[in-house]
């Protein structure tokens, strides 16, 4: 039977009288790439937000690999193995490619108390670092000012940052908003190389790149789930053609 990496129990938010999730059902199995995909407004990013910790529900329940982290702040639950991407990107603009994964390296190793020592310099670093900007496609970019990274390479490089904490679930947020065809098949790439060695969770509005990356897919409306299945299971739901993806699809 497969492992039940992440899932939530009646889990509720509401802001006044918006009710962004609506007593939430999710379960994501270990090693799949789960999409969640909903009109604008649907309450995708608020669950991610409490999934991730920045948020916390008003009512209901969420467990990961089998413990209740309902309550557990964001860095903890990281700590457990869940690391996040957002909306909008969240690199050091100032700082090259390489010096920004060696931050993200640093903080998942801790500190050496070694003060005035340049992280570059630290060979526990050091190791760490190729195979990181290997990982997504960014080592002939290592000493390129994030800033002057293209959109598709500087969210090549959040998720590096995400990466450096080893996790089991990778929540990823609309990776491929704004991006042009050839940054979104770079990225596609890059998402499916990740399922081998961890479970993702994938929020986003490119229908091609869902239909061709998920395992499985839900649809939330109005912050509710209406359907969980497979890519064909969804794209052939009477409810999710008529809610989401139009008579057409």
């Amino acid at each position: 039977m497969a492992e039940i990496l992440l899932m939530t129990r009646g889990l509720s938010k509401s802001f006044g009288a918006i009710q962004a999730c609506n007593n939430l059902f999710l379960e994501v199995v270990a090693g799949e790439i789960h999409a969640l995909i909903g009109p604008n407004g649907a309450g995708k990013t608020t669950l991610l937000n409490q999934l991730s910790g920045d948020l916390m529900p008003d009512a209901g329940q969420i467990f990961f690999a089998g413990r209740k982290i309902t309550r557990l702040p964001l860095y903890k639950r990281a700590h457990l193995g869940m690391a996040r991407s957002y909306q909008i990107t969240s690199v050091f603009p100032q700082l090259s490619v390489e010096e920004n994964l060696l931050l993200a390296i640093q903080a998942h190793h801790g500190h050496s108390f070694r003060f005035w020592r340049r992280a570059a310099s630290d060979p526990r670093l050091r190791t760490a670092l190729q195979p990181a900007m290997e990982q997504v496609g960014l080592a002939d970019r290592a000493r390129v000012q994030a800033g002057t990274l293209s959109h598709g390479e500087k969210k090549q490089l959040e998720v590096g940052m995400a990466l450096a904490s080893k996790p089991r679930l990778l929540l990823l947020d609309e990776p491929m908003a704004g991006m042009g065809p050839g940054g979104t098949v770079e990225l596609s790439k890059l998402i499916l190389n990740l399922k081998q060695t961890m479970t993702i969770l994938l929020v986003e509005h490119d229908m091609d790149a869902i239909f061709a990356l998920a395992d499985r897919i839900t649809v939330l409306v109005y912050g509710e789930i209406v359907a969980t299945g497979t890519p064909l299971q969804i794209r052939n739901d009477p409810v999710v053609r008529k809610a989401y993806l139009g008579d057409e699809a």
